[in-house]
């Protein structure tokens, strides 16, 4: 689990939410301790890794995964349609399910 503190980055928890939503990428807004947002908008994102280690994903595998984050946070607008891309790559090579086939 990984709390991500986006004071200073110009979004809120909820405006992330929102755009990793929109990329395929699940995360929840979260309160970052002496959090100055309401508990509805909040100043950080809550990244789970059970997702990803279940399918079988590597330290390399989230280093592209923190990659894409930062891309929603930072050019969202100019990247969106990369990111969305490259989450469906990473999700190809590694299936929920791959004996299903």
């Amino acid at each position: 689990l990984m709390l991500i503190d986006l004071r200073g980055t110009g979004i809120t928890g909820k405006e992330l939410q929102l755009r990793l939503d929109d990329c395929n990428i699940t995360a929840n807004k979260n309160t970052i301790p002496f959090d100055p947002e309401k508990p509805f908008i909040t100043s950080g994102v809550r990244v789970g890794t059970a997702a990803v280690t279940a399918r079988g994903m590597k330290e390399e595998d989230m280093v592209e995964i923190a990659d894409l984050i930062s891309l929603c946070i930072f050019d969202y607008e100019n990247k969106k349609e990369e990111v969305i891309s490259r989450v469906a790559a990473l999700t190809a090579k590694y299936p929920i399910y791959p004996e299903l086939k």
